[in-house]
């Protein structure tokens, strides 16, 4: 059927515009086979016929009628009725859009509705009846069963986006997305059986009830309740019970001290007397514990209770998945880059050659959020710009702020800029609902959306659980001195189980009796936990203290690599397919590391560190590296992954080594370090048996991160037993570039330094590195292993003097200390003796040699390259052999107040001959690591030099 334009048609423009033309080829498809045409268009041919040969443009709108033959005249919409269409659209998408403004989310009923008179069709020049007048596709291409009319649909709409679910996400782009959280925002509320609503009840009591026995038993005691928003409990089952049945086999949570005693209980299953034990046995009240006492939650020195995490195996039917919970200091939100490295190492499977094969399906990320620390701590986005890289992302996290709407004692409007708590996520375009705390069928509908927006799109999505705090920061704070009127509201306000449960009873699904009996039982389950704990004694619960690490416990002998594996090993490392190109510079550096494997038998720093790499791969060992520019390396030494100036392409020689068993992944970082250096300590966590390396772009940057390596890193083992052979590469060495390209600030890793929690090096030969790095690995995933801070050098990579023979490399191991090959023959003569570690060891060493005719008999010098633990012994045994010896100085570029002096002076005092002195040579105390002036800094160098060597 042939339709055409005729001049009395010519009003249709005024709907139709310039499209009339593209109408009629539409209606001519729909004609053809209707389900081919978008459904707008659809439903306007069915409702309204086709588009007219002829039609009046003085005609009313009114007379519109339905075409079912070309050569029947139909009557155009009027200018008026346009203008109505375009409104009635404009006010649903304002509606879409801003509806979570009007939302009921807010379980006190204190915050302010703003835009509520935004969403009447008055605002927009509309009636009822002129809504009423237009068809609901206008303003919605799918309306659902019942919704007729654009009077029908902005009702509907009001009604899906201003309940106690609130949708807030406007700021996603991606169209497909969009469309899909649309659909999902439109669709009907979740439904609940009566068994189900029954079930939800009951965890909401065993919630509550669960505070109130601990507030009752244990008075006065910290235990930052969840109350009033209880209903993160039922919202953690849903997400378990969906994650099981979708096939995951970890699920990775993170959250802070608020609430996590109730989640430990009822998600992960700890059981009541083991909690009740640690309220009884170690109150961690703020009082100090008198000499003797126990507790449960000690380890060496154990955490607060609060802090602890732990591990359940999930079953139900056959349902298999394991819940881990991370431990967590104080430091608010650091635990999610944790969390996020956790997952992304239960995802890889390492024992493939070149980059890891990721499954996202095995593990899930949940992390738990405050509302003040969501805005307000710059790790949280620093985390959130993992979820689109390539070597940080895990196929979606689900976060929920628990908001309880006060940091500490701080209004919101005194801790944040933005409207809402969750507006950080907009950034990143992650999706986001509000939900009302006090409704928590809303609340399981909004995990169920968000478990399955990860589960169709792979990535990010956050729900702002909206509730209140009903206690103080902590149970014996009186919140009213700073919040009286909110506190007013909180004191009457029915707790959130009494909420559903009249709510039930309202729907017949429940009565008193079933009530007061779903109480009883759970009154009766704690009491009977509670009574079967005060059987034991404090005996049961002892110190750990036997478990304390000794400072020098061994490590593997070996790790040097025979002579003819190494060149195979070169070789390989030097090739490359005839089909790549490399950079002509790079061309000439892995020509030069082939001869000097052939013809020097040399190997300088940044081969044997490839070269350590190499025998670890072919182990059978994996190794996961990250850091900013580590592919080619800060210095432009590494050059692990080369590229082809042709076509962009990409090569790894450790991908593609014949020898290889394991995954070698190595990527580049965002510019954070607190982030990537927790993800990097989650990874090797989670996968021990993987040596995972992190380097800072320049030590002096690692400052970023000290919450990570003080509260995780250093006291992780002593806290919670967490085992981590995490090598961390800090870029140190004064070379005259300024205050924040020098010092990776020695001093404050050795500051940490006890019981054997960590090993800190400061190294000078490649050997040295080699065989340090090999045997970091080898103790990955034992009781020996502990992390490793390298102060890594800068001049020294490409340093002549800190090249190693390749037979340096075949033998023997790291060695703590190393004496000067250029003095010591005579060691009976030696009056003085110089300890120093790292970049100044290799200055001293030129200078000795720009002053071969001297006498150098009376000096010695010994390099400490293993400053944690101090090696007593092998120092001790240097000193025994110096009978004459009367002056032991300690000499380093640092400050005297920075640098290893203050850490090394009292150890090397404990050890030191009877007529011998101490001494200290080095730059004075100072506030800033170094000079600005490059003159400057040449001049105290060479001051160091000359009194170390009493040179005029």
């Amino acid at each position: 059927m042939s339709v055409g334009i005729s001049s009395r048609g010519a009003a249709w423009e005024q709907y139709y515009g310039p499209n009339l033309g593209y109408i009629q080829e539409q209606y001519e498809q729909y004609l053809k086979n209707p389900d081919t045409v978008d459904a707008q268009y659809r439903e306007w041919f069915e409702q309204y016929g086709p588009p007219p040969v002829d039609a009046s443009p003085t005609a009313p709108a009114s007379a519109v009628n339905a075409l079912i033959a070309p050569d029947r005249p139909a009557l155009a919409p009027s200018q008026e009725q346009l203008q109505q269409a375009v409104s009635a659209a404009k006010l649903a998408d304002h509606i879409r859009h801003f509806g979570h403004l009007a939302a009921d989310i807010d379980p006190l009923g204190i915050d302010t509705k703003p835009l509520e008179a935004g969403f009447e069709p008055e605002a927009y020049g509309l009636t009822k009846e002129m809504l009423a007048a237009l068809p609901a596709s206008l303003v919605w291409n799918e309306p659902p069963v019942g919704v007729h009319t654009a009077w029908d649909a902005i009702e509907q709409l009001k009604k899906s986006y201003t309940r106690s679910i609130a949708y807030d996400f406007g700021h996603v782009h991606d169209k497909n997305e969009s469309k899909w959280l649309r659909k999902q925002a439109e669709r009907e509320p979740v439904r609940l059986s009566d068994e189900e609503k029954k079930k939800l009840l009951k965890r909401l009591i065993q919630v509550d009830l669960f505070e109130k026995f601990l507030h009752k038993t244990f008075a006065g005691q910290k235990r930052f309740s969840i109350e009033g928003n209880d209903t993160l409990v039922p919202m953690l089952d849903e997400l378990v019970v969906a994650f099981a049945k979708d096939g995951v086999k970890n699920i990775m949570m993170g959250m802070a001290h608020r609430g996590r005693l109730n989640v430990l209980a009822h998600v992960l299953g700890k059981p009541y007397s083991a909690i009740f034990s640690e309220f009884h046995h170690s109150p961690n009240k703020d009082l100090v514990p008198s000499e003797g006492s126990t507790g449960i939650n000690f380890g060496w020195t154990g955490d607060v209770k609060y802090h602890m995490g732990a591990d359940r195996e999930f079953e139900q039917g056959q349902l298999r998945t394991k819940i881990t919970l991370a431990n967590n200091p104080s430091h608010l939100e650091y635990v999610n880059a944790v969390v996020e490295g956790f997952a992304r190492a239960a995802q890889d499977d390492r024992t493939v050659k070149g980059y890891p094969a990721q499954d996202t399906g095995l593990a899930a990320t949940i992390l738990m959020h405050g509302d003040a620390a969501f805005p307000g701590e710059g790790i949280v986005a620093e985390t959130l710009n993992f979820a689109k890289l390539d070597g940080y992302q895990n196929g979606g996290s689900l976060h929920i702020i628990v908001n309880n709407r006060i940091g500490f004692t701080t209004d919101s409007s005194d801790s944040r800029s933005t409207l809402y708590a969750s507006d950080v996520a907009k950034g990143y375009e992650i999706p986001i609902v509000h939900v009302n705390a006090d409704d928590p069928e809303a609340c399981i509908a909004a995990v169920r959306m968000a478990f399955e927006y990860r589960e169709t799109f792979k990535k990010d999505f956050l729900i702002d659980l909206i509730g209140y705090r009903r206690h103080g920061h902590n149970e014996m704070d009186d919140p009213s001195a700073t919040q009286p009127l909110v506190y007013k509201k909180v004191n009457s306000h029915p707790v959130p189980y009494q909420v559903y449960a009249n709510r039930l009873q309202q729907q017949a699904v429940i009565t008193e009796a079933e009530l007061k009996q779903m109480k009883d039982e759970v009154e009766a389950e704690m009491q009977q936990a509670y009574e079967k704990m005060r059987e034991r004694t404090e005996s049961d619960f002892p110190l750990h203290t036997s478990r304390l690490p000794r400072a020098n416990e061994p490590v593997p002998a070996i790790t040097g690599v025979a002579e003819e594996e190494l060149r195979e090993l070169n070789q390989a490392l030097v090739d490359y397919p005839s089909s790549f190109t490399p950079y002509s510079k790079l061309e000439r550096i892995m020509k030069r590391r082939a001869d000097a494997m052939k013809d020097e038998n040399k190997v300088d720093w940044s081969l044997a560190e490839a070269l350590a790499f190499a025998t670890i791969l072919a182990d059978g060992q994996p190794i996961r590296m990250s850091g900013q520019d580590v592919q080619r390396g800060t210095f432009a030494h590494r050059h692990l992954m080369m590229h082809d100036p042709n076509n962009g392409s990409t090569y790894c020689p450790l991908h593609h080594i014949p020898q290889v068993k394991a995954s070698f992944d190595i990527h580049n970082s965002p510019l954070t370090e607190a982030a990537v250096l927790g993800f990097e300590y989650g990874y090797n966590v989670f996968s021990p048996e993987t040596f995972v390396i992190w380097e800072a772009q320049f030590g002096d940057f690692a400052n970023v991160a000290q919450v990570i390596f003080d509260q995780f890193i250093a006291s992780g083992q002593a806290k919670w037993h967490q085992y981590s052979n995490l090598m961390m590469l800090l870029p140190h060495g004064y070379e005259g570039q300024g205050p924040e390209h020098s010092s990776a600030r020695l001093e404050r890793y050795l500051q940490l330094c006890a019981n054997g929690n960590w090993m800190v090096a400061n190294l000078t030969s490649a050997a040295q590195y080699f065989h340090l790095l090999r045997r970091q690995a080898a103790i990955g995933g034992t009781l020996e292993a502990r992390p490793l801070v390298v102060m890594s050098p800068k001049s020294l990579l490409r340093n002549t003097r800190s090249v190693s023979n390749v037979a340096d490399l075949t033998e023997g191991t790291f060695s703590p200390i190393l004496e000067e090959p250029l003095l010591g023959s005579k060691p009976s003569k030696v009056q003085r003796l110089i300890l120093c570690s790292g970049k100044i060891a290799l200055d001293l060493e030129a200078e000795l040699e720009n002053h071969q005719d001297q006498d150098w008999s009376w000096l010695h010098i010994v390099r400490v390259e293993q400053l944690y633990p101090f090696p007593e012994e092998q120092i001790a045994e240097v000193m025994g052999r110096m009978k004459s010896l009367k002056e032991v100085a300690w000499v380093q570029e640092e400050p005297q107040n920075m640098g290893a002096w203050s850490f090394m002076e009292p150890r090397i005092r404990a050890i030191l001959p009877k007529n011998a002195s101490l001494s200290y040579i080095g730059r004075g105390e100072r506030s800033s690591p170094s000079s600005g002036y490059a003159d400057v800094h040449s001049h105290e160098q060479r001051q160091i030099i000359q009194n170390s060597l009493k040179l005029s």
